[in-house]
């Protein structure tokens, strides 16, 4: 493996997970668009996978480095797969394992206000998407981009140098 090949792949490490809870976020807070749980069980893999990728910036042993990027594409490719998951419910090709969610802000109160809390929040559907390009939502953007991205990762790992 060069030394390209590993600068790409780790800069990608933290790059994609990055863009994506970048996108997420965005559309979370700037778009309205609320997060139903299987959405936040995509996130959870891509935050750990920016953790790693900062991790392999700063240990000083390029093996100890080359591992780190490695666990970060599994956890990438590891919310590819919820999204497939994810899509696939949205697109009712299998029915999803979980409820719909609420976005209900706040604790405390008294029964009154949490009930009027309970009462004023969305209801996300996990199986309906609420934005969609060319047919494809969310989840399934980031199924395709995690896959590619994870894959991608790996196989500048694996890549061997050429003398």
């Amino acid at each position: 493996m060069t030394d390209r090949n590993f600068s790409a792949a780790r800069g990608l490490a933290l790059l994609v997970p990055g863009a994506l809870m970048a996108g997420a976020l965005g559309s979370q807070y700037l778009g309205g668009l609320y997060p139903c749980e299987m959405c936040h069980w995509q996130r959870w893999p891509h935050y750990t996978a920016i953790v790693i990728a900062l991790l392999a910036f700063v240990v000083p042993n390029r093996g100890t480095a080359k591992t780190l990027v490695a666990l970060a594409a599994l956890a990438i490719l590891t919310s590819g797969a919820i999204g497939v998951f994810h899509a696939g419910v949205e697109y009712h090709w299998w029915q999803g394992i979980t409820p719909c969610s609420s976005t209900m802000q706040g604790t405390g109160g008294t029964p009154e206000e949490i009930l009027a809390r309970i009462m004023k929040a969305p209801i996300v559907r996990c199986d309906a998407p609420q934005w969609t390009l060319f047919g494809i939502s969310l989840a399934g953007f980031n199924a395709l981009f995690s896959l590619l991205g994870g894959a991608t990762i790996l196989a500048l790992l694996a890549r061997r140098s050429r003398a």
